[in-house]
């Protein structure tokens, strides 16, 4: 029976894996990086439509000066196209969630990762620190990438939006679409072979799917050519416990991919 608490979860899943590789020794290793292949030359794969972020302008007023994002060269390595990216974002003003923002958080991780996992937005605690997932639904998120047998530091972690939205509600569809370009330019640069979705809002935003994380969890998806796992975000598992189980049938299907098991 899966372990309930919310701070043995995954910590008896990594005692498993170094059981198991005590037992086998050699054959628990995280994956070697490697250069990927260009997103275009990836069968199926379809090249997101051109993002040209725009300063919002408000009738009767001049628009703020913003530079314009250097675009980045087709031969760039993917951590320079990323850099020129998140440094335009940094003054971003696309949406209402500008006003309010302490940081922008824009993603973090291995620019050739070869795993992504997507969120809805940060929090509290992301916004202040300006990083993805580092509150406690970020530590529990720690918690499952290294009982998957990565490293933080050798995946990709984003957000559907890259600022927080007041009170952590759910943003709304015009704050994400504002945002969306971000994140597709993100996934676009990295090229990962899996993404995990933590959670409804990242399905329906970056899939248009709105059958519920209930229903489409656990089940094989596409985006332009990319297995995507739909599964549950860290911040339910810590409230919904008897989830847990779910998730790391769904995670266990993202290790298989990688030829990896427990």
């Amino acid at each position: 029976m899966m372990p309930r608490d919310d701070e043995t979860f995954f910590d008896q899943l990594l005692d498993c894996a170094k059981r198991y590789g005590e037992r086998h020794p050699g054959s628990v290793k995280g994956e070697t990086m490697q250069e990927l292949c260009a997103p275009a030359t990836r069968p199926g794969f379809v090249r997101p439509k051109p993002f040209r972020p725009e300063v919002p302008r408000t009738e009767g007023t001049a628009s703020p000066t913003v530079p314009a994002p250097e675009t980045p060269a087709s031969d760039d390595p993917p951590e320079v196209k990323l850099e020129k990216m998140r440094l335009f974002a940094l003054d971003c003003r696309r949406c209402q969630l500008a006003a309010t923002r302490t940081n922008v958080v824009f993603g973090e991780g291995d620019p050739h990762a070869k795993l992504m996992f997507i969120g809805e937005g940060p929090g509290a605690d992301e916004d202040r620190q300006g990083r993805p997932f580092v509150g406690k639904a970020g530590q529990l998120l720690d918690k499952m990438i290294a009982a998957m047998q990565f490293k933080r530091e050798e995946v990709y972690i984003a957000n559907v939006v890259k600022c927080r939205p007041p009170g952590n509600r759910v943003p709304t569809p015009d704050e994400a679409a504002r945002c969306i370009g971000y994140l597709e330019r993100q996934i676009r640069f990295i090229a990962p072979e899996v993404i995990v979705l933590l959670g409804a809002t990242a399905v329906t935003f970056l899939l248009d799917r709105h059958e519920g994380i209930t229903r489409l969890r656990g089940n094989w998806l596409d985006y332009h050519g990319i297995p995507v796992m739909p599964t549950f975000h860290p911040a339910f598992l810590l409230r919904q416990e008897g989830a847990k189980r779910e998730a790391w049938h769904d995670l266990k299907l993202v290790m298989a991919k990688f030829g990896k098991t427990v």
